[in-house]
């Protein structure tokens, strides 16, 4: 348990990474708001975590809405505490190569993912600067590099890099850090998305990306977890502005 009961905001929660690292930090004594579009998605993870003697709460918001992202923080805020650690892990697919991606395509991605980022750390990072402690985890990714069908995804997941080694250098004088997790293949909803979008057997998939990964394995959103767990911990205040490839082996 952690010595200091500090109350957590997670993004995109209702399932994959949102939930498993919901859970881990609910494992670790903190208080967990489980953020999705739909607090009715998000309930079911908070059940597993009060039925496990945790602190949680649904709410449902769209992070690339300021108006909604003012009202869950301060929902939180009353009903939690102050949220003094933000993982903001919200986001989307509209994959399609360039001459068939749609201005639509673009901007939804770019606005959840992106300005859905933005929005949130914005809003706690009020709380953070106030306590003089805070930890900020974006979930960038190994599309970050470039990924045929992604140039979308592929655009808002580098910028978050971007973002993320902005908010260490503005926020480290009020002791709060920032840092970015890149997944490599990961099982998910997302994975398989992609998965059926290019007409591949997931199974499959799976048996490739393996085969291509130094530990021999795809990931699990546990795997993700713990890295956010970490860095969203007592023992992490040294490290900000870094990006962790989370992926199995070394990226090139």
């Amino acid at each position: 348990m952690s010595p200091t009961p500090r109350v957590a905001i997670v993004t995109g929660a209702a399932r994959g990474i949102g939930a498993a690292t919901a859970e881990r930090l609910a494992r670790e004594g903190r208080a967990v708001a489980v953020l999705d579009l739909k607090e009715t998605d998000a309930q079911a993870v908070v059940d597993r975590i009060t039925a496990e003697g945790g602190r949680a709460l649904a709410v449902g918001c769209d992070v690339s809405d300021a108006d909604q992202v003012a009202a869950a923080v301060d929902a939180v805020a009353e009903r939690l505490g102050p949220p003094q650690i933000l993982v903001n892990n919200a986001g989307v697919l509209r994959d399609n190569l360039l001459f068939k991606m749609s201005v639509e395509d673009w901007d939804t991605v770019m606005n959840v993912h992106l300005k859905g980022a933005f929005l949130m750390s914005r809003a706690v990072q009020a709380h953070m600067t106030e306590h003089g402690w805070g930890r900020i985890v974006n979930l960038s990714s190994s599309s970050a590099q470039g990924n045929r069908g992604q140039a979308n995804y592929s655009a808002a997941k580098a910028g978050l890099q971007g973002f993320t080694k902005t908010l260490a250098i503005e926020l480290g004088k009020f002791g709060v850090t920032c840092n970015a997790v890149a997944p490599g293949f990961v099982e998910t909803d997302m994975t398989r998305a992609t998965a059926e979008r290019i007409g591949v057997d997931y199974a499959a998939m799976k048996e490739v990306k393996a085969a291509e990964i130094p530990v021999r394995r795809v990931g699990v959103p546990e795997d993700i977890a713990d890295t956010i767990a970490f860095l969203a911990g007592e023992g992490a205040g040294f490290v900000s502005g870094q990006v962790i490839y989370v992926a199995g082996g070394p990226l090139s």
